[in-house]
């Protein structure tokens, strides 16, 4: 069986806890292989080359550091096809999301070609007689990026894009479920010139997680994954005085007004409900109609459309609309909310916990189910199902809906469908959440923007990716400077004035 081990140094290398994570292939339900998980000793290890490291990358100008970033991305183009058959195998994603998950990740390395205009400082000249004020930014120094199982490329590169590209060396932590990928990419990024040492790639589980997080050396951590281990994160992080990013998790509301294109409005529910099996934080899993007949009419529309989903592994072809959740035991919650939905009153329309697949029988698939009649009491609402399941809230008025959406304790992502400008005005400007969709479904903002969330969703101050990515990876040195050629002196000042 296949032994993964840890990048360090700008090459693969075994580990030498002798404790290992089991990696599978969730279509199969087969063990795959074993990946080790990092003691503390081995961290610390990796932590200090890195710093070493560090030392000489923050030393290469903007430009040449942008360069590097530049034939990373034309290596991850590359490498597209061998990058998503790797991801594919050990998440369960089909190829064509695979794809995308690379993709995103992608963009975000080709805005981080244009570093050096993000890393510029400000400058007054004479700011008082012979004064000249002047900002710079500079890199934190080692940092770390722990990334989850669901986009196995897209937020690894999320992370490592904007750390590197600012001149910090990063410790990259994956998601010991999908340990591959990020390695693939610290090949890449080493064949694009990126120095040894720079990017160092640690498997490990709680443990390794903890080390990163009371290390001294590490300045800044950024986390995706649920919202308990966000804050736990968080406040860890900042209890060592460490900058801290965190992502969790969500319950995305997709209003359908009266007024919008059902037909378009029951597609995109489709796609953002159950693509990658649901197991994105941006999946819509709460549809909120407006009104009993607009609910009926999508009712109408959805149904056929769940009926016709393919279901099956990545290797299905390209009619495969999606695969396997990542384990046994998220294939199990998922059944056991659906269960609890049914318990607790909800109307079951489709049925996906009896689903199974010829020769696949051991995969951790999930079939479609929609619930109708859902209320914000039942546990169908109140958790993140991270699953093929779609929940509908039916309300009276749009009002009611929107109470809906700035009510909940999430505040990830967010939509509306509607054909009334003023309606959808109202929506972006007052609903409580990160990211806006309008008549968009899945509103991931492009890698020019950022992305974040609200509320229990985000911990932190700054987003992920483009601007803010440069501010929260960079620390901000403002010089004051007196030059005293043709000034008069006027000896000592113990008083505190103003520059003028």
């Amino acid at each position: 069986m296949e032994e993964i081990g840890h990048w360090i140094n700008g090459k693969r290398v075994a580990g030498t806890s002798g404790r290992f994570g089991e990696v599978f292939n969730p279509a199969t339900g087969e063990q795959i292989a074993k990946v080790a998980l990092a003691t503390p000793a081995e961290l610390d290890a990796a932590i200090a080359d890195a710093a070493k490291a560090q030392l000489e990358w923050q030393k290469v100008n903007p430009q040449r550091r942008a360069r590097v970033m530049m034939k990373f991305g034309q290596l991850i183009e590359r490498d597209m096809d061998k990058l998503a058959e790797a991801l594919s195998k050990e998440h369960g994603k089909t190829i064509p999301d695979a794809k995308g998950d690379v993709q995103r990740g992608l963009e975000v390395i080709e805005v981080c070609m244009g570093a050096p205009a993000m890393l510029k400082g400000e400058y007054t000249g004479d700011a008082g007689p012979g004064i000249d004020l002047y900002s710079m930014r500079q890199p934190l120094g080692v940092v770390a990026g722990i990334t989850p199982f669901n986009f196995p490329a897209m937020i690894p590169l999320w992370k490592m894009g904007p750390a590197l590209s600012a001149g910090n060396a990063m410790i990259l932590k994956p998601s010991e479920r999908v340990p591959t990928t990020a390695i693939m990419l610290a090949e890449l990024a080493q064949e694009a010139g990126l120095p040894d040492g720079v990017l160092q790639v640690v498997n490990g589980d709680k443990e390794a997680v903890d080390t990163i997080l009371d290390h001294e050396t590490i300045q800044g951590v950024g986390f995706v994954g649920s919202t308990p281990i966000a804050q736990y994160i968080y406040g860890r992080a900042a209890t060592n005085g460490k900058r801290a990013q965190c992502f969790g998790g969500a319950k995305n509301h997709m209003i359908i007004m009266p007024d919008a294109d059902m037909d378009k409005a029951a597609d995109a529910l489709i796609g953002a409900g159950y693509g990658a099996a649901g197991e994105r934080c941006m999946a819509i899993s709460v549809a909120v109609p407006v009104g009993d007949g607009t609910a009926d009419a999508l009712v109408e529309r959805l149904v056929p459309k769940i009926e016709k989903l393919k279901v099956g592994p990545y290797t299905g072809g390209d009619d495969v609309d999606y695969g396997p959740v990542i384990t046994k035991q998220a294939q199990e919650r998922i059944k056991s909310l659906i269960n609890s939905g049914v318990d607790q009153g909800a109307n079951l329309v489709v049925d996906g916990r009896d689903f199974s697949l010829q020769g696949y029988e051991d995969g951790f698939f999930v079939g479609p189910s929609l619930f109708d009649n859902v209320t914000p009491d039942m546990d169908i609402y109140k958790e993140e199902i991270f699953g093929p399941v779609l929940s509908m809230v039916r309300t009276k008025s749009y009002d009611e809906a929107l109470d809906l959406v700035i009510d909940s304790p999430y505040g990830n992502g967010t939509a509306i469908y509607t054909a009334d400008g003023d309606v959808a005005r109202d929506f972006a400007a007052n609903v409580n959440v990160g990211m806006v969709g309008i008549n968009f479904p899945i509103p991931v903002p492009l890698s020019y923007y950022t992305f974040g969330g609200w509320k229990k969703s985000a911990f932190g101050d700054l987003n992920q990716y483009g601007p803010d990515a440069f501010r929260f990876y960079t620390k901000t040195k403002t010089v004051t400077a007196r030059w005293f050629s043709g000034i008069k002196d006027e000896g000592a000042a113990l008083n505190f004035k103003a520059l003028d």
